[in-house]
């Protein structure tokens, strides 16, 4: 069965971090595709706001 976890942070050690724990616990063969993505949004009187993001397409 193929499955997914998806991972979605503001800072991006805190996806590195959680993204090599979950890789640690599944075979190097079990792995597909991973999928990163990073958005940023200013709002308005305010710092800008990151949001990291992955998807890990997997055999489960």
């Amino acid at each position: 069965m193929i499955r997914v976890k998806l991972f979605d942070y503001e800072h991006e050690k805190d996806l590195e971090r959680e993204m090599n724990a979950f890789l640690k616990r599944i075979d190097e063969d079990q792995l597909i595709d991973i999928k990163y993505n990073i958005a940023a949004m200013q709002e308005e009187d305010e710092d800008q706001i990151y949001c990291f993001s992955a998807m890990v397409i997997y055999r489960g």
